[in-house]
């Protein structure tokens, strides 16, 4: 059946091989069933139910990438939109947690359509890449100042904006203590570093008594809170447009990205046409909309399957793997529950160092690339908001370009998107 299903012989891999690479992966990203409760609880979502929804948007976005696609790669919902969705449209913009899920929903749409119509592919070719590499590197900072914050690390203060927590904390002490774990065991090369870091703090914290011990394995809670809660009118009525808009570019740069950047790595690039390269987009699409169903922020590829196909794995099968783990993964709800934020924390922190490796990728001798890049990643920690970063930096780009004559090089996808936030920023400013 695996034979017939994901052709192994074909690929020179073994059943075996495939199951080793699956779990591989899965050790590597399965954090998130950590990290994304964590963050997505902050808007008055009922965390349980949102670690159903984390595993069960997991499984099925890689269930569809196995069946559909047949590459190895895992599914999960994303880091950076996800803390979006919480600390700039819920916290800093007020909208309700409902009509954010909308927004995802609508932006699952739109990204299907994108993807169906094949606009999604004109869309990458058109984005300069000091912008797709500061996108990346502004999120990864704004992941850095909420790690930090979340950790007591960085505090409010009024005369600075932000300053020194004390770090003579429980909180912090643990904080910095997982993030070292996780720096060590990922430089010695440990699979699940950052899994077996998030587990360190969480054990030391009920040593400690600092945090409850609620029990390992358990029935999986109800996924009810958030089950079809997704407020869609709300997010079409509510202002939601810009967001909307942040939601789509990022999963088309993200997702797109680490697709073909792990079929490059799988040897798969012979196999990334537009048939089998759009199957595996049309999963991600597909796995947006359904996550957004049952109550979490968009679902997108992950860059940690590459240690899977570094295993060995080249089909479908291993992305199957991965799914039954994250179902499996439904039945330790009660050590979800017990991890607190400051063990999350260092997660967010290391995820967000290994995210601003894309600054090295930025052209710095020219200034019309290089200051619109600075822009992006400086505005999102900055003004805690990746749009306003996305904004920040399309608008200068072709401001810079057009002011300095070479208006030629400017893509009409850049235009366009550089048009949609002037629009936004004049007609719809907060």
């Amino acid at each position: 059946m695996f034979e017939r299903l994901f052709k192994l012989k074909e690929h020179d891999t073994t059943i075996r091989t495939e199951l080793v690479a699956g779990l591989t992966t899965f050790l590597t990203m399965s954090y998130i069933i950590f990290v994304n409760p964590d963050i997505l609880s902050t808007t008055g979502m009922d965390r349980d139910a949102v670690f159903v929804a984390t595993c069960l948007a997991a499984a099925l976005g890689s269930a569809v990438m196995a069946l559909v696609a047949n590459w190895p790669i895992g599914m999960a919902p994303g880091m950076g939109l996800n803390a979006f969705f919480a600390f700039t449209v819920v916290a800093a913009l007020g909208f309700t947690w409902q009509q954010a899920l909308g927004a995802v929903f609508i932006s699952g749409i739109i990204f299907l359509f994108l993807t169906v119509t094949g606009v999604r592919s004109w869309l990458i070719a058109g984005i300069p890449h000091s912008l797709r590499s500061a996108i990346a590197a502004g999120i990864g900072l704004f992941l850095g100042i909420i790690a930090l914050k979340n950790a007591g690390i960085v505090v409010d203060n009024p005369a600075t904006l932000v300053g020194l927590g004390d770090l003579k904390q429980t909180g912090p002490l643990l904080a910095i203590l997982g993030f070292f774990v996780i720096a060590v065991l990922d430089s010695l090369r440990v699979r699940g570093s950052i899994l077996i870091g998030i587990l360190v703090v969480t054990v030391l914290s009920m040593v400690l008594g600092v945090s409850e011990f609620k029990g390992v394995v358990s029935a999986p809670p109800s996924i009810a809170p958030t089950f079809f809660q997704l407020d869609i009118m709300g997010a079409l009525h509510g202002g939601l447009v810009h967001v909307i808009l942040v939601f789509v570019l990022v999963e088309v740069f993200d997702a797109t990205g680490t697709l073909i950047g792990v079929a490059k790595r799988a040897k798969l690039v012979e196999e990334a046409k537009p048939n089998r390269l759009g199957r595996a987009l049309l999963a991600d699409s597909s796995a947006i909309i359904a996550g957004s169903m049952i109550g979490t922020s968009s679902t997108t590829a992950y860059v940690e399957s590459a240690s899977g196909v570094q295993a060995g794995g080249r089909t479908g099968l291993t992305a199957l793997t991965i799914s039954v783990l994250f179902l499996a993964a439904l039945f330790v709800s009660p050590l979800a529950a017990a991890v607190p934020s400051y063990a999350t924390a260092p997660a967010l922190l290391y995820v967000a160092g290994l995210m601003m490796r894309e600054l090295t990728e930025i052209d710095w001798d020219d200034l019309t690339e290089a200051a619109p890049a600075a822009l992006t990643a400086l505005a999102m920690p900055f003004t805690y908001s990746i749009a306003n970063g996305l904004a920040f930096g399309f608008v200068s780009y072709v401001i810079l370009k057009l002011c300095t004559g070479r208006w030629t090089v400017i893509h009409p996808a850049t235009q366009i998107v550089a048009a949609l936030f002037i629009v936004r920023f004049a007609f719809f400013a907060e």
